[in-house]
Order: structure tokens, then C-alpha cells, then sequence
């Protein structure tokens, strides 16, 4: 082998083994599940997009990395194939981590403003934005 060739291995060899390195670690974090049928997998699907993943705060369980996601990911699809509904396994969640563990919070008394603030807000502006034209209409 020509030193010119010994050379550009001798450089590659790091870049190949960081591909390699990464390609293994994409490898590992791919999580596969097993399902009797495909009811279980859309029910396991929709329950990681509605509990929120605690660590990572606005991202779903299905869209966190988080180890603490995967862990819950696997908690979660443990009770389906265990018969457990999906009350049963948000209110489990909802028991451990509190109500913040869901991405849709129910409509409660300690709720409300946290449903209605966005309209309060969007009303505001409106009522606001009404008193400024109207004003600047008096003006001219």
C-alpha cells in the first residue's frame, strides 16, 4: 500500500468510526413494542401523544427523548397489554405525576383560567384595540 493511501485511511478512520459510533447510538434509542393487534398500538399511540413528558415539559411522551419518556412509553404500553383502559392508565399517571402530566387538562374550577385566559386575553385586545381607533377617530 502507497503512503499517500496509508495517509488518507489513517484520516478517514476517525470520521468512519464517529459514523459508526452515531449510527449505533440511532440504533439503540429505537424502542420497538409488540401488539396483540393494531387497536393496542393506536391506543398506545394516542395515550403517548396526551401525557406529557415531565422532564422535557412541552413535549409529548411520543416525542420525547427524554429517559424518563421512555421509561413512562414503557410503563404505558405495560398496563395495555396488561387490560388496563385508558382511564385507568391516565389516572395512574395523573396519581404519580399530578394533573400536569396531561397535555389536555380537564375543564375544572382550578382549570378555568387556564381555558378561558386566551379568550380573556384575545377580548382585552379587542376591547383595546376598539378604544384606540375609536379615538383616533374623534381626533381627526
Amino acid at each position: 500500500m502507497s503512503s499517500g493511501r496509508a495517509r488518507l485511511l489513517a484520516g478517514l478512520s476517525p470520521i468512519l468510526l464517529s459514523l459508526l459510533w452515531v449510527g449505533l447510538a440511532a440504533a439503540s434509542a429505537i424502542e420497538i413494542y409488540e401488539f396483540a393487534d393494531e387497536v393496542e398500538e393506536r391506543r398506545f399511540q394516542a395515550l403517548s401523544q396526551e401525557l406529557r413528558c415531565t422532564v422535557c415539559q412541552n413535549q409529548s411522551l411520543a416525542d420525547s427523548d427524554a429517559p424518563l419518556a421512555r421509561d413512562l412509553r414503557r410503563q404505558v404500553y405495560e398496563m395495555i397489554r396488561a387490560g388496563r383502559a385508558d382511564m385507568e392508565i391516565r389516572q395512574f399517571m395523573v396519581d404519580r405525576y399530578g394533573e400536569f402530566v396531561l397535555y389536555r387538562p380537564p375543564i375544572a374550577s382550578h382549570t378555568l383560567l387556564l381555558w378561558g385566559g386566551p379568550l380573556i386575553l384575545l377580548l382585552g385586545g379587542l376591547i383595546a384595540a376598539g378604544v384606540v381607533i375609536n379615538r383616533r377617530r374623534k381626533a381627526l
